[in-house]
């Protein structure tokens, strides 16, 4: 009984690891695509006439 335990601990911690590194690197991704929108309607800003 222990040792099934032992290893249902052993596939959770390696999934919720896995799920941490997928989620830091998408909201990395997802910064930096919005940091980038930003700066180019920023920059498109000059170009309205009202």
């Amino acid at each position: 009984m222990e040792e099934k335990t032992y290893k249902l601990m052993g596939n959770s911690g390696a999934l919720n690891l896995a799920f941490g590194i997928l989620s830091i690197v998408c909201g990395t991704v997802a910064g930096v695509l919005l940091i980038i929108s930003g700066a180019k309607l920023l920059s498109g800003r000059k170009k309205i006439l009202f």
